[in-house]
């Protein structure tokens, strides 16, 4: 039941989010036949292409997060957090710098190849820290991914391309249109294929011994989660850029509910992932009416308060 709920809620935010914008369609106008062309160019060109991309993104990051969290055994970790969207971001620098030309697939591909390249480094990192503290190990993140934006900002600055990379740091849905977001179906293909392989990502979130006595291969679906979490998180920043904090506050929430199964839960936070970015872009298209707030804003701010909550919760459960 709980499911059918939300199933309609998410069918109700989807039209909402089609309606609503500078230029507000009634949905009696787009049911007459003798609807306008203009009308109908906005619905199909821009509007259907950019609720699909959010629904898209936000299910995949979602269960990107989950999989990060699942891999580094730590609740308050997800691409953002740990370089893997900043990495990405410098892929995308370096192939604006190398191969400006290069067609989006191939400029998705390199992104995710600096993604994987961060996240192995960060995990390497995590084993070699003498004291891996549940709150240590987001802070460690934090600092690793600032250090990979400052090498991104310093290119930047040296070719003249800082606001080249704004595009890829801020996410914001306002250019998504047909033939733009079509990238973010392969992330889709990737969220089904984690749900196919969620019981093994939950035993190896349990550990390497734990996952070797129960016949998982650790080494080999820590890289197939890793590879699933660049690739995600690549195809997301090349087409709309980084949507901070998602991937960290929503698998949370859901397992204060659910579990920590991810066979149970995984299909729980690919719908609230996709409720939460819709709503967040009514709420950034509303606030200034006929402009609007990047959703990458909005949920920047929403996200830090709801990941201090989590901390100060995490930090009232040790002491």
């Amino acid at each position: 039941m709980l499911l059918v709920i939300a199933l309609v809620l998410l069918v109700l935010l989807a039209v909402w989010s089609t309606l609503v914008g500078a230029i507000w369609l009634s949905p009696r106008a787009l049911l007459r036949p003798e609807s306008d062309d203009m009308l109908a160019q906005i619905l199909f060109v821009s509007r259907v292409p950019r609720t699909l991309a959010l629904v898209l993104a936000g299910a995949s990051i979602a269960v990107a997060g989950m999989i990060m969290q699942m891999v580094a055994r730590n609740r308050f970790v997800e691409p953002a957090t740990v370089g893997t969207v900043s990495a990405a971001s410098l892929g995308m620098l370096v192939v604006a710098l190398i191969a400006p030309g290069m067609a989006l697939f191939g400029k998705m591909l390199v992104a995710a190849c600096f993604a994987l390249a961060a996240t192995g480094v960060f995990l390497l990192i995590l084993q070699r820290l003498p004291l891996r503290s549940t709150l240590l190990v987001p802070l460690v993140g934090l600092v690793f991914a600032g250090m990979i934006e400052a090498a991104t900002s310093f290119l930047a600055y040296r070719f003249d391309m800082l606001q080249a990379i704004r595009a890829w740091t801020i996410g914001d849905f306002s250019a998504v249109l047909q033939g733009r977001y079509e990238l973010l179906w392969v992330s889709l293909a990737l969220t089904v294929a984690a749900f196919l392989a969620a019981d093994r990502f939950t035993v190896i979130g349990m550990g390497e011994s734990v996952a070797t006595s129960l016949g998982v291969h650790y080494g080999r679906w820590i890289f197939i989660g890793l590879l699933i979490v660049s690739m995600v998180t690549a195809s997301v920043v090349v087409t709309v850029g980084m949507i901070p904090f998602l991937g960290l506050i929503v698998p949370n929430i859901v397992s204060l509910w659910v579990g920590d199964r991810m066979r149970h839960s995984v299909v729980w936070v690919a719908l609230l992932g996709a409720l939460l970015m819709l709503a967040c872009d009514i709420v950034g298209r509303l606030i200034i009416h006929p402009y609007e707030i990047p959703i990458g804003t909005i949920m920047g701010v929403l996200g830090s308060v709801l990941f201090l909550g989590l901390l100060w919760r995490k930090r009232a459960e040790l002491g």
